[in-house]
C-alpha cells in the first residue's frame, strides 16, 4: 500500500487538508487526486464540518500534475479520478463542494494549484509564491477549471496574459488581479488562512452555505435568477434556531454560538 498523499485532520468545525508529497514538490499523481476528492467528499457530507482549509507540507504548494503517472491513467474519455464518495476539488467532473474552502499556498504553485484556488473561495499566499498556468508549454490546455474561471475572477486580459503564455508570475501580481486575497510573510500563510477559516466556522453555517450558494447561482445563472431566490432564502433562514441565536446575541451584545439548526 502506498503512503498517503493527503493528510486530513479535524480541528473543531474545520477540515484541514494538506497535500503531502513534499519530496516531489507535491506534484499530483492519480493517488493524490483520488485522496483529495475523498477529503472534499467528507467535507461536503459531514454536518459538523463547516469549512475546508487546504495547504501543503513542505516548501511548495504543488508542482502541478505528475504527468508520468497521470499519463498512464488517461483513456479516450480523458482522466477520471473521482472515487465513490468523492467530490471533484476543481468542481469540473462533479458539482462543487457545498461548503467554503480557504487555500494557503507557498513556494511553487503551478497549474492545478491555481485551479484549486479558482475553485475555492478565499486564498492566502506566502510572499515567495511563484505561479504559472503553463499547460500550453506542454502542448495541452488547462482542464481543471482555469478556462472556466480565470477570466471571471481576474479579468479577460489578465487571464489570457498568463494562460496563453505559460509565463510565471509572483504573489504581488496574483494579489493585484484578485487571484488571491492576502500576501503574508513566508511561513505564516497557514496561520493567516487558519484565521479566515476560523472566522467562517464561527459564523452560522446554514447562513454561510446559503450565502455561498446564492453567490454561485448568480455566477452560473445570472443575477436575476439569484435575486429571485433571495427572499425565499431569507425567510428560510429566519425560521432557523441559529437566526434566533443571532438576533438574541445582537440584542444582548453577546457572541452567538451557532449550532447549525
Amino acid at each position: 500500500m502506498s503512503e498517503s498523499r493527503v493528510r486530513v485532520t479535524r480541528a473543531g468545525h474545520i477540515l484541514h487538508i494538506e497535500l503531502d508529497r513534499a519530496e516531489k514538490r507535491n506534484a499530483a499523481d492519480v493517488q493524490m487526486l483520488r485522496e483529495l476528492a475523498l477529503a472534499y467528499g467528507e467535507l461536503d457530507r459531514d454536518p459538523e464540518l463547516r469549512v475546508g482549509l487546504v495547504s501543503a507540507v513542505g516548501d511548495h504548494f504543488t508542482g502541478g500534475l505528475d504527468l508520468a503517472d497521470v499519463g498512464k491513467h488517461l483513456s479516450k474519455d480523458g482522466l477520471r479520478y473521482i472515487p465513490e464518495g468523492g467530490i471533484d476539488p476543481w468542481g469540473v467532473q462533479t458539482p462543487p463542494v457545498c461548503k467554503p474552502v480557504v487555500v494557503a499556498v507557498n513556494g511553487t504553485c503551478l497549474t492545478l494549484g491555481i485551479e484549486l484556488i479558482l475553485a475555492a473561495d478565499v486564498a492566502v499566499a506566502a510572499e515567495d509564491t511563484v505561479f504559472a498556468q503553463l499547460e500550453v508549454s506542454r502542448g495541452i490546455l488547462p482542464f481543471g477549471g482555469a478556462t472556466l474561471r480565470f477570466a471571471d475572477r481576474c479579468g479577460w486580459g489578465n487571464a489570457m496574459r498568463w494562460m496563453l503564455t505559460g509565463d510565471r508570475f509572483d504573489s504581488a501580481e496574483a494579489l493585484r488581479m484578485g487571484l488571491i486575497q492576502q500576501v503574508v510573510p513566508v511561513g505564516t500563510q497557514g496561520e493567516a488562512a487558519q484565521a479566515i477559516a476560523t472566522a467562517i466556522a464561527t459564523a452560522a453555517p446554514i447562513a454561510v452555505q446559503a450565502t455561498l450558494a446564492n453567490a454561485r447561482l448568480s455566477r452560473s445563472s445570472g443575477p436575476a435568477t439569484a435575486a429571485e431566490r433571495l427572499q425565499p432564502e431569507l425567510m428560510r433562514l429566519l425560521a432557523t434556531k441559529d437566526a434566533t441565536r443571532g438576533f438574541e446575541a445582537f440584542a444582548t451584545r453577546s457572541t452567538a454560538e451557532f449550532q447549525g439548526d
